[in-house]
C-alpha cells in the first residue's frame, strides 16, 4: 500500500475514475494475464477483453470467484472490486449488447497490471494469411475446410503497433482486415487453402469488399515465402486465363494482430450467415 503513487490510492482506494482514454491498457492486445495491481490476485484472462471504445479497458468476463460486485449506494451502478483485497476496479454493466456475454467490466487501467504471455504458436501447424474484405466473412468459410485447425480475425500491413478495431475500420493506420489461418498441411495444402480464399470473395473488387469500401478492406494475400507467392501466381494467372480480372495483391507477411474476442467466431456466436461473402466457383476442373 505505501508504494501506491496518490493516483494509484485515488483509484484503488478511494474509488476514483482515471480519465477516458488515459489509461495505458484501454488499447492493448498483448496476450497474458490481467492481475490486481495490490495483491496480484489474477483477475482478467486477454481473450475476455474487447474494444468497447469507451475510453477504458473492457472485459466480458472475468477469472471465476476474482471479482466481486458490489452495488452503489445510489442503486445505479455496480463497482467491482477484487474479491481478494477489496480494491477498486471499475463498474460492470449488463444488457449493452457489445459481446455475446452481454457483459462488459469497464476496468481503470491504473488498478491492474498485465502478465504478458509469448503468443507460442503450435510447431506441428502451418499458418497462412489473407484479407478479403471484413474479416468475419473470410474466417467463417476457412474454418470449415477440412484440416484448418481455427482461424483468427485480424490485422495486417499497418504502421500501427497494436492497432484497435476502430481505429482500422476509420482508415487511421494502413492494416487490412485479415485472417491468419492454422492449418495442418498433411490433410490440406496451401493451394486448397488459397484456392477456396478466391472463391468466397470477389478478387475482382478494387475498392474493398461487396458493401464494405475502403483501404482496409481490399484483397491480399500475405505470403511467408517465395513457394507461397509462386503459388498465389499461379492462381491469380488461373483466374486471369478464366476471364477474372484479379485485383488481389500479394504482399509479404508482416506482423498480425489478432482482434479482440469479440471478433472471433462472430457469425458462429451470431447464428447467420456473412452478408458480403459466398462461395463461387471460379477455378475449372
Amino acid at each position: 500500500m505505501e508504494q501506491l503513487s496518490d493516483e494509484e490510492k485515488r483509484v484503488l482506494i478511494h474509488k476514483g475514475t482515471e480519465r477516458p482514454f488515459s489509461g495505458k491498457y484501454t488499447n492493448e492486445k498483448s496476450s497474458g494475464t490481467y492481475t490486481c495491481k495490490i495483491c496480484d490476485t489474477p483477475l482478467y484472462k486477454s481473450n475476455d477483453k474487447f474494444d468497447s471504445n469507451c475510453g477504458w479497458p473492457s472485459f466480458d468476463d472475468a477469472i471465476e470467484g476474482a471479482v466481486k460486485r458490489i452495488p452503489d449506494a445510489d442503486g445505479r451502478r455496480v463497482e467491482i472490486v477484487c474479491a481478494t483485497c477489496g480494491a477498486h476496479l471499475g463498474h460492470v454493466f449488463e444488457g449493452e449488447g457489445l459481446t455475446p456475454k452481454n457483459t462488459r467490466h469497464c476496468v481503470n487501467s491504473i488498478s491492474i497490471k498485465l502478465d504478458k504471455t509469448p503468443d507460442a504458436k503450435d510447431s506441428s501447424m502451418s499458418y497462412a494469411y489473407f484479407a478479403g474484405g471484413c474479416f468475419w466473412g473470410v474466417e467463417y468459410y476457412l474454418e470449415k475446410l477440412d484440416g484448418v485447425k481455427e482461424v483468427h480475425s485480424g490485422f495486417m500491413g499497418g504502421h500501427v503497433k497494436n492497432p484497435g478495431y476502430y481505429e482500422v475500420v476509420a482508415g487511421n493506420t494502413g492494416h487490412l482486415e485479415a485472417v491468419e489461418v492454422v492449418y495442418d498441411k498433411s490433410k490440406i495444402s496451401y493451394e486448397q487453402i488459397a484456392k477456396t480464399f478466391f472463391e468466397i470473395h470477389d478478387p475482382t473488387q478494387v475498392d474493398g469488399q461487396g458493401p464494405d469500401i475502403g483501404s482496409q478492406y481490399l484483397s491480399a494475400v500475405f505470403v511467408n515465402n517465395e513457394d507461397e507467392k509462386n503459388t498465389i501466381r499461379k492462381l491469380i494467372a488461373q483466374l486471369k486465363a478464366n476471364g477474372f480480372d484479379v485485383a488481389t495483391k500479394i504482399l509479404n507477411k508482416q506482423e498480425f494482430y489478432k482482434a479482440d474476442e469479440s471478433h472471433q467466431n462472430y457469425y458462429k456466436k451470431k447464428g447467420s450467415l456473412p452478408y458480403c461473402h459466398g462461395y463461387k466457383k471460379r477455378f475449372k476442373m
